[in-house]
């Protein structure tokens, strides 16, 4: 595709974008709002208190326009000026209680209008489509930092995402087949279907809503307990989440009593091994195998607790 081409389709893109959005109609959300109004009344109630000058720079209006719309709020007692704590010779702005009403109301309309257009995707498109803008954004934004993860427990459907996407990294990255998938799902359906929680736990990694990482312990017997199926997603490598993942299995494992931990893995999974090995795991056994297709090693490791 030449540049021009790019550029057009990049325009393209944006018309669409601003066209899915509303952002050309006068009132914004059916509200009394304009686009650019909405984003004033947003920046300020997003603030404890904001000066107008930094108003100016983040937003970069023109200060007149900007004076206007200040105006405008503060006749219709949206906003109100304070002595700047930091700064006795300047004031911040801030909402009112009935500003805030404003802008609260506004961010439940526009999470609404997103809602409404994700319930109308096929399960799986909504996160597809965050990540399309998570690339867009750190790709355009020279500010844009990634998004903290969160560690939490599994919820429906999540299981099944685990199935899903070790499923097509490991036939990608490696050319293993459909067995190591069967696998997966025979190790997340058992899981699922006798799942203990005073013993067994499910650690999904999210970011922005998206899952990006996954790890399950469960009961081995005996005071053993399995490590099974971690995974970080590409997006989300070099960031330790796989460490800070079998970081809370360990931790896990002393609280409910276990005296060992034991896992499965194969030694070109180099990144996994590194993890192990920092963490106190040692290598017991090892064998060549073809249970995926290509040859491969696989290793048994285990951590006395």
């Amino acid at each position: 595709m030449s540049d021009i081409a790019l550029i057009e389709t990049a325009r393209d893109f944006n018309r669409f974008y601003t066209n899915f959005l509303g952002l050309l109609n006068k009132a914004y959300l059916d509200s009394p709002f304009t686009l650019t109004d909405a984003r004033v009344l947003f920046e300020i109630g997003s603030h404890h208190g904001i000066s107008a000058v930094s108003l100016f720079r983040d937003l970069h209006l023109d200060p007149a326009y900007l004076s206007r719309i200040l105006k405008r709020f503060r006749a219709e007692g949206l906003i109100e000026t304070s002595p700047d704590p930091a700064d006795l010779r300047s004031k911040v702005i801030i909402v009112t209680d009935q500003g805030r009403e404003k802008f609260e109301e506004l961010g439940r309309r526009a999470n609404a209008q997103i809602a409404a257009r994700f319930d109308d995707l096929a399960a799986g498109e909504p996160e597809a489509a965050v990540r399309a803008m998570g690339t867009i954004r750190a790709l355009l934004d020279p500010a844009a930092k990634p998004a903290p993860a969160i560690i939490r427990a599994h919820r429906a459907g999540d299981i099944g995402w685990i199935v899903q996407s070790q499923g097509r990294f490991y036939a990608e990255e490696y050319g293993w087949d459909l067995r190591f998938e069967a696998l997966v799902a025979e190790v997340a359906g058992k899981f699922l279907a006798n799942f203990d929680p005073a013993l067994e736990y499910c650690w999904i990694a999210e970011r922005r809503g998206v899952n990006i990482g996954s790890v399950l312990i469960t009961n081995g017997g005996d005071g053993i307990a399995k490590l099974r199926l971690l995974y970080v997603d590409k997006s989300a490598r070099g960031l330790g989440l796989g460490k800070l993942l079998v970081g809370e299995c360990i931790r896990f494992c002393r609280q409910k009593g276990y005296s060992e931990i034991q896992l499965w893995t194969n030694d070109m999974l180099e990144t996994a091994r590194a993890i192990y090995v920092k963490t106190g795991f040692r290598l017991v056994s090892e064998g060549r195998h073809r249970m995926f297709g290509p040859e491969a090693n696989g290793q048994n490791w285990a951590l006395t607790l």
